[in-house]
């Protein structure tokens, strides 16, 4: 799946979804005060997140973690991003110390993880205590229209704010803040649900483990592949790539109504 998607993520999905001036408003300058701060991209992919990151932080400080080493291939590649650390790895099992790192970053990475719960305590456990360490979590928001939510649901992980609110706090994490962000062209349209439309920022105060009960880990990788896992994979294939396809032509919908019937202020006052 990787291997197909990491071709067009930052050329198909992201200038539909995740765009320049979106990844500037989720990790503005303030966030990253010092240029050695120790950074971990969470999920970085392609780097397009990482990208963000590096006007702020020198590269020897960040690291970019993710699973696919074919999505991490392309982001080795990028010129912006020589000098950075590629660690393949799980964000539900991080290959970092406990009170290790100044900024967690994620980013459309959320969607993806088996425990939510599980990742946001990591998330809580690398972080530097006493105020010094945050997490950051830009990820998608639940449709609040049926039909659309239908499709979230059956396609991966969409939370809703709450949820977000709610994981991190149980974490342990402090100081908890929303910021809501999407695609310009959008004009605010959010109820068919946002593949990046939350920035959720909280700092940890108190070292250590997060305060999180988890019981044992739900999924994990395995080199076999059972009989029924086998006569599943083409039925989820498809299911997937059906819902895929509606997340590909809801945001030429949502732009060419936005475009014909929406009037933000600037455009309401060059009309009168």
């Amino acid at each position: 799946f990787y291997r197909f998607l990491s071709i067009v993520y930052d050329t198909v999905v992201n200038p539909f979804h995740w765009t320049v001036a979106m990844r500037d408003a989720a990790l503005p300058a303030d966030l990253f005060p010092r240029r050695d701060l120790t950074v971990v991209d969470v999920g970085g992919g392609t780097g397009f997140c990482t990208e963000g990151i590096v006007p702020h932080v020198d590269t020897q400080h960040i690291t970019l973690l993710d699973q696919s080493p074919h999505q991490m291939a392309h982001a080795a590649r990028k010129k912006s991003l020589q000098g950075i650390t590629l660690v393949e790895g799980d964000a539900e099992a991080l290959p970092f110390g406990t009170d290790s790192v100044d900024r967690y970053v994620s980013a459309g990475s959320i969607e993806y993880w088996p425990e939510p719960r599980r990742a946001i305590a990591e998330a809580y456990r690398v972080c530097k205590g006493n105020g010094e360490g945050t997490a950051t979590i830009i990820g998608p928001v639940r449709a609040t229209n049926p039909v659309s939510r239908w499709f979230c649901d059956a396609w991966m992980l969409f939370p809703e704010e709450r949820e977000y609110l709610e994981w991190f706090k149980e974490a342990g994490f402090e100081d908890v803040t929303v910021k809501k962000i999407g695609p310009p062209f959008y004009k605010g349209v959010r109820q068919h649900g946002l593949i990046m439309g939350l920035v959720v920022t909280g700092t940890k105060v108190t070292p250590g483990n997060a305060k999180t009960v988890l019981g044992p880990i739900l999924e994990q990788r395995k080199e076999t592949v059972s009989l029924k896992e086998r006569v599943l994979f083409p039925l989820r294939l498809i299911l997937g790539t059906i819902v895929a396809f509606y997340y590909f032509v809801l945001p030429l919908a949502i732009i060419l109504y936005a475009a014909l019937f929406i009037r933000t202020p600037k455009e309401a006052t060059k009309q009168t």
